[in-house]
């Protein structure tokens, strides 16, 4: 069995899940920057800290998501 074609559209799939991944995570942590910048209540500031360590947590994880893909995807024998 030929799993090529299945290798490659898991691949794409992982690319396009890492732009989405990564456009909005870089939209939502300069939201994130700026809404801490402009607080004035320090509970504010403390929030949008939580929320950029959130993105940042997130966006980390999409990463090691598409290495274990690629890495059990490369273990399936390819005859």
């Amino acid at each position: 069995m030929n799993v090529k074609p299945l290798q490659d559209l898991i691949d794409s799939w992982v690319l396009i899940g890492q732009a989405l991944v990564g456009s909005i995570g870089a939209l939502a942590f300069v939201f994130a920057f700026l809404w801490k910048m402009t607080a004035v209540e320090p509970r504010s500031v403390l929030q949008a800290k939580q929320w950029i360590g959130r993105i940042v947590i997130g966006t980390i994880g999409v990463e090691m998501a598409a290495v274990l893909v690629r890495v059990l995807t490369a273990s399936v024998p390819a005859h």
